[in-house]
């Protein structure tokens, strides 16, 4: 039997209830995870947003002004940068790998991930916490800090 196939917004089944992208994003839960489109997140949305958490798993899914509004409503939002940074470290594995000829199992791949994860997470967790801000701007400061530490280091910054 051949399946037949439909675009979810043409879906119709007992029981299937369509609703707006609005509502879906202003939907009474815990944790709101966007994880498609750019600017979904925007002023009208933040406004009525009721979870407690965002977690940015698309690229830049909140508008700067939505994030203003969210940051004064008391909503914790993980940034892109730090939760949706997993496909860029493991490309750069890849690319490691690639310059060595040398190559690493899943699990290997698995386990750096999660350290490099962990590590970053809980650097920008001590930099919200350290100077009160919030996590978007301890991610920034976090990366901050780290370009500053290699410039240092290569000899590009004297000094402070």
């Amino acid at each position: 039997m051949a399946l037949k196939r439909e675009l979810v917004e043409t879906y119709n089944a007992p029981g299937v209830k369509h609703i707006t992208n609005q509502e879906l994003l202003t939907c009474d839960c815990d944790v709101l995870i966007p994880a498609a489109l750019e600017n979904q997140i925007n002023v009208e949305i933040a406004k009525n947003l009721k979870a407690k958490i965002v977690i940015e798993a698309a690229n830049g899914p909140t508008t700067v002004e939505a994030d203003a509004i969210l940051e004064e409503r008391g909503i914790q939002v993980l940034p892109d940068i730090l939760s949706n940074a997993g496909g860029v470290v493991v490309s750069y594995f890849e690319w490691c790998q690639n310059i060595q000829g040398y190559y690493w199992s899943e699990e290997e791949v698995n386990e750096k991930l999660k350290v490099k994860m962990l590590n970053a997470f809980n650097d920008v967790i001590a930099m919200a916490k350290k100077y009160n801000l919030s996590y978007r701007l301890a991610a920034y400061a976090v990366a901050l800090n780290r370009l500053v530490t290699v410039a240092k280091a290569k000899g590009i910054i004297f000094g402070a």
